[in-house]
């Protein structure tokens, strides 16, 4: 079957070990079903892979991929939820958990298998490159908003680094649940593009906002951090998913977290059963998936040089 694979890792120069070819369709394994792919999503995991993070050389060649949507070998139109090894399902209780590509082929191919405990119907209401766009970046958006920052109707948000696959997620979220949002980029057309979404104000990174927030999402890290808990009111969370501009900051800013009683919490993804509400929300509340652009998987290769630039907003979708 066609698929989009990682050959080999390189830290330095990483879509040089991208591959794009044929790879051996998933054997029959018990407890586990076989979907054929509708539509994949591209993640930053997925670029962190072909460097060699959390994908050991004995693991290669690896189909990349963590999300998709198909239909599984009954007809029935599913979503996949890509961690393995959270319940035990399919793989024994000891089993770490490991979400696909890093023990297990990813779903940028013809038909990707996984436990059968993984799959959530897909709603009639969203397309397969829709649902495709749900099960990493904008669950990890959700679990952050709803879960670990706990916001409720008319708190506010600050959401970091707008445009990336998260934090467009936490704007359209956030938006939607009625949280007052604010967002920040360098990029004046990304910042135009957060007020599309919903954002009450977009902003340059370490500006004075409006007000002070209940929360803040940060998957920028290093860059962002000092303006992250400033921003927060006392007794206010960060919620902190990532780190792409790096994870050590130049001030850790420890007497204004103490001394305010913020809060600091790490997540990480989100559970199957937040994957299910996620995709309840959208069906109900008309939410979409923001999706940048739709290709084919024979021009995976494009996709992810946009993603590695940082020319994206919103979500790359493959389709076979």
């Amino acid at each position: 079957m066609f698929a989009v694979y990682a050959a080999r890792t390189d830290a330095e120069q990483p879509l040089s070990a991208l591959e794009l070819g044929e790879r051996p369709a998933p054997e029959e394994r018990e407890g586990w079903s076989t979907v054929t792919v509708r539509a994949a999503s591209l993640n930053h995991h997925d670029l962190w892979s072909l460097r060699g993070v959390g994908l050991g050389q004995e693991k290669l060649p690896m189909i990349l991929g963590c999300d998709a949507a198909g239909t599984d070998p009954d007809g029935n139109e599913v979503v996949v939820y890509p961690v393995i090894g959270l319940s035990g399902h399919g793989v024994g209780p000891k089993e770490p958990r490991s979400i696909l590509t890093e023990r297990y082929q990813g779903t940028f191919a013809e038909q990707v298998a996984v436990p059968t405990w993984n799959l959530l119907p897909k709603p009639a209401e969203l397309s397969f490159e829709e649902a495709a766009c749900l099960p990493t970046a904008w669950l990890t958006a959700y679990r952050m908003l709803f879960t670990n920052a706990g916001v409720k109707p008319g708190d506010s948000v600050l959401v970091q680094g707008a445009g990336g696959g998260v934090s467009t997620a936490a704007i359209v979220l956030g938006r939607a649940a009625g949280l007052r949002v604010y967002a920040t980029s360098r990029d004046e057309a990304k910042r135009k593009r957060a007020l599309d979404l919903g954002a009450h104000g977009a902003f340059e990174p370490g500006a004075r906002l409006p007000q002070r927030v209940d929360a803040v999402i940060e998957t920028v890290g290093a860059a962002t951090w000092s303006h992250s808990v400033k921003a927060l009111r006392p007794g206010g969370t960060l919620v902190i998913s990532g780190a792409t501009s790096g994870p050590n900051p130049p001030a850790t800013e420890l007497n204004r977290i103490f001394f305010l009683e913020l809060k600091v919490v790490g997540s990480t993804m989100g559970t199957k059963e937040e994957l299910a509400g996620l995709l309840n929300f959208c069906a109900v509340t008309g939410v979409r998936p923001v999706i940048d652009s739709v290709l084919p998987m024979e021009r995976a290769r494009e996709g992810f040089e946009r993603l590695a630039a940082g020319d994206v907003f919103g979500k790359v979708v493959l389709t076979p």
